[in-house]
């Protein structure tokens, strides 16, 4: 009996390697991923895991014995090759299920690598026995590769186990390196069991049934396992990422879960249906002021006594509500440490699981700085945050419930009991103060105004008010006009002392006028309009007095006062409006911009164009609060347009000399503009000739407002003087042609003259130039004609409230003669 010596392929040894790797990773992989299952999941975990890790080391084991070549032609015991896969298959499937848990104890660990081991030994011997030759084994080398087989199988499953709690690229490299040592300790076994191996020439007969298989078939049916092995590895795999993206997002949602209620700035308490406390955020022990263990596992009823008297029935209703599985928001208030109230905003949700309540979630924010402001805006809303003295709304509701105060039955007690007296106080000569000391300054005098007038009316039944400025009201009930004038002397004697601002002396004066109820009106708006002109009329006399109110007053005077009067409330009012004209291309008559002109809708009077009200706004110093308003409301309409995906054109706004020589003009408009959203190129200003008297100031202006990229029109060109030199000196953008020369221009061969110059000259200096007042088709054909291109007036369209411009120029269809382009 001769001893046969055989030779390996080494790529055939590495391909077999490679396949107990693979198998090893996917099987270890699934094993992992099983620890943490239960049931059903459980158990077809472990069965496909075994069954590619046995098929893997039976594939790996014959792919090996291929790569074996002996010099005789060796068959294979067709069933003793089933009984090795069926058995490593087995051995496989108890290792997992005995290794397959959350925790892998050093016990256990040893047990799966014993098992593993004992599988791969099993499978190899079993396997080598369906060789029909005789084989023998060295003893020593025998049991080397089933100690090898062990140590690689206990160090692959630690490695899986014990680091997967590292992060999940960390984890992958961890369980190749596993897979890869797993499949060590199989070739490892295998190829030192095959040293072991002795072979002899001795041919043996099949145990089972004589079924024998060539080595030729066998090399198919190896291809075949390891095909399938390879095929139910990736498959298992892919099945591991999908259920490993799947834990992640849970995973994931749960940590941002957890995220939003521990740092939620709001306090949450969860609750069970037993009313039981099981959860709370760290907000939660800030608001009540209670610890961990005063809350936890505690019944609800528990914070009852915290919660304040006037809150308690409310908030319980509010609560038992909430169990019923209607979600609750209320107010309420607790006592934080049982001491300090703190006002908090409260949300009971129901917690349902399937259709029933299984507890409630109480969310509640403090909002005691919120009551706080609330209660200020309640007091500023009726005060004046300047003087702290009551505000027009407070003096005009005192007012109206002194008028409808039930009366006297008696005709005596009415005559001395209804009459009371309404004083407006207005500061003659505030406006120097203000003009030259600043704002702040102002400010002191105003409330040292304030000071003075509440000092005067001590001891008198007299309410004080300031209604805005530097106009007072008082209201004296139930007197008769020798309290009334002895009131007006000495208020009017307090306010003629010095004041020292700036270590300077101002000196002003005040006029009051009077209105006595019921005579003089009997409703809240007479009797404050018949004291304005009785006091309007005392400015007329030289100031520094009192007047009651008389019939006899000038009607044009008291029609101007009056005017004034409502001229300072139309802004507060929202009496003001604007209308805008288009301005058009003469070309194709599209639309390229508007000028904004603004219209007083008077509550009595009806629509008051500007003619009428801004020359009293001018004299009054009321111009620049409502130059401000039109400015902004200007602006914010355009940008409304604008984002409603209207044309990217310009408003044009007039500038009032008050406004264009203000301080900071420039900064002024940047701030309106930062406060609107309109971009500065869409916004034109038009200015006069006269604002640019002192070339040193309005070159400075100007530029400032160019750099900043605001337009600058010249408007009524050609009516003041120099204007040559402005055009020169100044950063004017367009040249607006005064419709005096429009007027006339069919007629009027100057005109022409003059229109044809003006048009010329601001094309040679790069300017553009628009008309306005076009009343004709005719003036039309003559501006076209010397190329003015851009033209305002009556003849395409009368100025237009926003609804209007909106219906006949931006929706398609509503209007003929002009399209809506940018």
């Amino acid at each position: 009996m001769g001893h046969l010596h055989g030779t390996y392929d080494s790529s055939l040894i590495i391909f077999s390697y490679i396949i107990a790797a693979l198998a090893s990773f996917a099987a270890l992989d699934l094993a992992e991923k099983v620890g943490i299952s239960g049931g059903r999941k459980r158990w077809l975990g472990i069965t496909i895991g075994a069954v590619i890790l046995g098929m893997g080391i039976w594939s790996m084991h014959f792919v090996g014995m291929m790569a074996f070549s002996l010099p005789i032609v060796v068959a294979y015991d067709l069933i003793v090759v089933l009984l090795s896969l069926l058995a490593v298959i087995v051995a496989a499937f108890i290792a997992l299920y005995v290794i397959g848990r959350d925790e892998l104890k050093i016990g256990r660990l040893l047990a799966g690598g014993l098992l593993l081991a004992t599988g791969v030994s099993v499978m190899h011997f079993v396997g080598m026995e369906a060789m029909l030759i005789q084989i023998h084994y060295d003893p020593l080398l025998f049991l080397l590769s089933i100690f090898i087989a062990f140590a690689a199988s206990v160090t692959a499953l630690w490695l899986v186990f014990y680091f997967r709690k590292t992060s999940k690229q960390v984890m992958l490299w961890k369980k190749l390196s596993a897979g890869m040592i797993m499949g060590a300790a199989i070739a490892g076994m295998h190829y030192t069991g095959m040293m072991a191996a002795t072979f002899s020439s001795e041919i043996k007969t099949a145990i089972f049934f004589e079924m024998v298989l060539a080595t030729k078939l066998l090399a198919y049916v190896i291809i075949a396992g390891t095909l399938i092995t390879c095929m139910m590895s990736l498959v298992v795999l892919f099945i591991s990422k999908r259920l490993e993206s799947k834990e992640t997002q849970l995973d994931e949602h749960e940590k941002w879960y957890k995220s939003l209620f521990d740092n939620n700035l709001d306090g949450i308490i969860s609750v069970n249906i037993q009313g039981q406390i099981i959860g709370f955020n760290p907000m939660a022990l800030e608001i009540t002021g209670l610890k961990s263990e005063q809350l936890l596992n505690q019944p609800i009823n528990l914070l009852l006594p915290y919660i304040t008297q006037d809150q308690l029935d409310h908030t319980v209703a509010m609560f038992t509500k909430a169990f019923q599985g209607e979600a609750q928001r209320y107010t309420s208030a607790i006592l934080r440490n049982g001491e300090e109230r703190v006002d908090i905003s409260v949300v009971s949700a129901p917690v349902v699981v399937g259709d029933a309540v299984v507890g409630i979630y109480v969310i509640a924010k403090d909002i005691s700085e919120e009551k706080q402001a609330e209660e200020k805006v309640r007091y500023l809303a009726f005060h004046d945050e300047l003087t702290g003295l009551p505000n027009r709304r407070m003096f005009n509701q005192v007012l109206d419930e002194e008028i409808e105060r039930p009366k006297p039955a008696s005709e005596a007690a009415r005559e001395d009991d209804s009459v009371f007296a309404v004083m407006v106080l207005d500061i003659d000569r505030f406006k120097m103060i203000n003009d030259s000391l600043g704002h702040s300054y102002g400010d002191l005098f105003l409330q040292e105004m304030g000071n003075r007038i509440s000092r005067s009316v001590e001891g008198y039944n007299v309410m004080l008010a300031r209604m805005g400025g530097d106009e007072f009201t008082l209201l004296v009930p139930h007197s008769d006009s020798g309290i009334v004038t002895e009131i007006a002397e000495k208020i009017i004697h307090a306010i003629q002392l010095p004041y020292r601002l700036k270590e300077s002396d101002f000196y002003v004066s005040a006029s009051i006028g009077i209105a006595l109820y019921p005579q003089h009106g009997t409703d809240t708006s007479q009797l404050l309009k018949n004291a304005d002109t009785a006091m309007y009329e005392v400015k007329k006399k030289g100031k520094n007095g009192f007047q009651y109110y008389s019939a006899e007053l000038n009607d044009k005077l008291r029609n101007k006062i009056e005017l004034e009067g409502d001229l300072r409330k139309a802004v507060e009012l929202g009496e003001l409006e604007l209308y805008y004209q288009p301005q058009i291309r003469a070309e194709d008559e599209h639309m390229i911009g508007v000028e904004a002109l603004v219209r007083w809708n008077h509550p009595t009077k009806g629509v008051l164009s500007p003619g009428i009200f801004i020359p009293i706004a001018e004299e009054t110093g009321i111009i620049y609060e409502l130059g401000t308003w039109v400015l902004r409301e200007a602006c914010r309409q355009m940008r409304k347009w604008h984002l409603a995906g209207g044309p990217l054109i310009p408003v044009s706004v007039n500038l009032s000399s008050q406004q264009f020589h203000q301080p900071y003009l420039a900064e002024y408009v940047k701030d309106i503009l930062r406060e609107t959203g309109l971009e500065p190129h869409f916004l034109e200003l038009e200015i006069t000739e006269s604002m640019m008297m002192d070339a040193s100031v309005s070159t400075a202006i100007l530029n400032q407002l160019n750099d900043f990229g605001v337009r600058i029109s010249l408007d009524d060109f050609g009516t003041g003087y120099s204007s040559l030199s402005y055009l020169k000196m100044f950063p004017i953008h367009k040249v607006k042609i005064d419709r005096s020369f429009i007027r006339d221009i069919t007629e009027n061969d100057n005109d022409k003259a003059i229109v044809s110059t003006i048009i010329s000259m601001a094309q040679h200096l790069n300017m553009e130039v628009i008309a306005e007042g076009i009343e004709t088709k005719a003036q039309l054909d003559i501006l076209t004609d010397k190329d003015c291109e851009k033209i305002q007036g009556y003849y395409f369209s009368r100025p237009l409230s926003a609804i209007d411009v909106e219906e006949e120029f931006f929706i398609p269809g509503r209007q003929e003669k002009t399209a809506f382009h940018s």
